[in-house]
């Protein structure tokens, strides 16, 4: 139950940031027309080019407000890449902890120990 429970919220998860491919984009394009913008108004010493870059962050400031849903898309990235990670982690404690050579090794070598001791 519980496998089908995390399996089915990955895939919703999944849908959700499948969905919001096209909102990411644009928020990374939108941010980029930001960040250029702002370094370029902060250079510029000419009133008009000020006028200009300013309006073109602006623009990308509006575009970037109308890309704000790519924020659920990235949160469920996120939360896939860190149920994967955990999951991966779990998976190979699994293998560690069953195929370990030396447990046995450890267990008679303890065994020694308590024999010389015993002596």
């Amino acid at each position: 139950m519980k496998n089908l429970l995390t399996f089915t919220l990955a895939v919703i998860l999944a849908i959700i940031a499948i969905a919001s491919l096209g909102n990411i984009v644009g928020l990374a394009i939108s941010l980029i027309i930001v960040y250029f913008s702002l370094k370029q108004f902060l250079k510029t010493r000419s009133t008009w080019q000020k006028i200009a870059w300013g309006i073109l962050g602006l623009i990308g400031l509006s575009g970037l407000l109308g890309n704000l849903p790519a924020l659920a898309g990235i949160a469920a990235i996120y939360v896939l890449y860190v149920g994967y990670k955990n999951w991966k982690k779990e998976k190979t404690e699994e293998v560690e902890i069953e195929h370990d050579p030396f447990t046995n090794f450890e267990r008679q070598w303890k065994d020694l120990e308590k024999g010389r001791t015993n002596l």
